[in-house]
């Protein structure tokens, strides 16, 4: 029993490392609401920034083996989301709409289990159809909050999810500032305050939080000097008071590290310099290839992050950059692409990303 327990716990030891995403919100003293994602992965997911127009419309589907029918539905909001186009039809995991709903989803590997539809249920759609479902029918937290006990959420083999299974919780955001997680555990619907603002991946989002009762030491002031006997000892540089702050990539370790910059960073006055922020807090969970590596079946992969995310819910921006251009994010007013009538897709990895400005010429005499 013993060695079954440990093997697997190095299962899902080793699940975690191959996945790795954060993501975290802030809000400017302008009330502009901003919230950035990374999202790691090993294969390549033919991720595609994908715009859905409102009344778009969507099939909301139950496991074929129920024989149930398909719930037509029209998108009330626009959306913007990327999707992985490697599952046939998608799934969105990352978005925003015109209402200034945003949502992340990052996995859950190891916990999650989806909801049992019945034939009696009237509501259910697949967790590969969730998130446009999610985004398209709602414009706030407190509706996608109200909405999801009358749904049911649900995965199984029938489902062609690509590399991983689908195993997924989701961190919604609106231009209130408001924030939820929400999660299926044990085949039963979860629903979290995000009170810490920040998601990475296992184990759940309550035992991330009773393990920031680890790290209360932590503070940005460093003690300066200390007297030990008649020696005064003095710091040798800034930074001591975090010492003890995981600088691994583990989920754990970058929840910790993720909300300590979120709730100590100097307070930003306008969504620019709250972007900024984001950014910077992403930066210290960005995973560079060969860094965060795991076998699995004899092969050694890397998880590294593919993309960066960061929404201006506020007001309707999205800045993006894959893993070739972590120096130059690109910048899409969403008010002209929500205001198309017809749906646009392109590959992450295909955007006109703007090329590095040359300054050689700002020192020349």
């Amino acid at each position: 029993m013993l060695r079954v327990a440990v093997a697997g716990l190095m299962v899902l030891a080793s699940f975690q490392q191959a996945i790795a995403c954060t993501a975290v919100d802030l809000v400017a003293a302008d009330k502009a609401v901003i919230a950035g994602r990374t999202m790691e992965w090993a294969f390549d997911m033919k991720w595609t920034l994908k715009s859905l127009p409102k009344g778009t419309e969507l099939a909301l589907t139950a496991p074929p083996a129920l024989g149930l029918p398909e719930v037509k539905v029209a998108t009330r909001h626009a959306l913007i989301g990327i999707s992985a186009e490697i599952i046939p039809g998608g799934a969105i995991l990352e978005g925003q709409n015109a209402a200034g709903l945003g949502m992340s989803g990052n996995f859950l590997p190891g916990f999650t289990e989806y909801q049992t539809v019945t034939k009696a249920d009237k509501g259910y759609v697949s967790i590969l159809g969730f998130g446009a479902w999610a985004l398209g029918m709602h414009a706030s937290v407190a509706e996608v909050r109200a909405a999801l006990p009358g749904i049911k959420v649900w995965s199984d083999p029938s489902l062609p999810s690509g590399p991983t299974p689908p195993t997924i919780h989701m961190v919604f955001t609106d231009r209130t500032g408001a924030g939820i997680v929400v999660e299926y555990v044990g085949g039963e619907l979860r629903i979290h305050d995000n009170v810490a603002h920040v998601l990475t991946n296992a184990p759940t989002y309550d035992w991330h939080l009773t393990n920031l009762r680890n790290y209360l030491n932590l503070s940005t002031v460093g003690v300066s000097e200390r007297l030990l006997g008649s020696a005064n000892v003095t710091a040798i540089g800034q930074g001591g008071g975090l010492l003890g702050m995981p600088g691994d990539y583990s989920p754990p370790s970058r929840f910790v590290r993720a909300a300590f910059m979120r709730h100590f960073i100097t307070p930003p006055k306008t969504a620019v310099e709250a972007r900024q922020a984001v950014g910077h807090i992403l930066n210290t969970v960005d995973i560079p290839l060969g860094i965060a590596q795991s076998k699995e079946g004899g092969q050694l992969i890397s998880d590294y992050t593919q993309w960066v995310a960061i929404k201006d819910l506020t007001n309707n921006k999205l800045m993006i950059a894959d893993y070739a251009h972590r120096l130059t994010y690109l910048t899409i007013d969403l008010d002209q692409i929500f205001a198309q009538t017809t749906p646009s897709a392109k590959l992450v990895t295909d955007l006109p990303y703007p090329a590095v400005i040359d300054g050689t010429g700002a020192l020349k005499n």
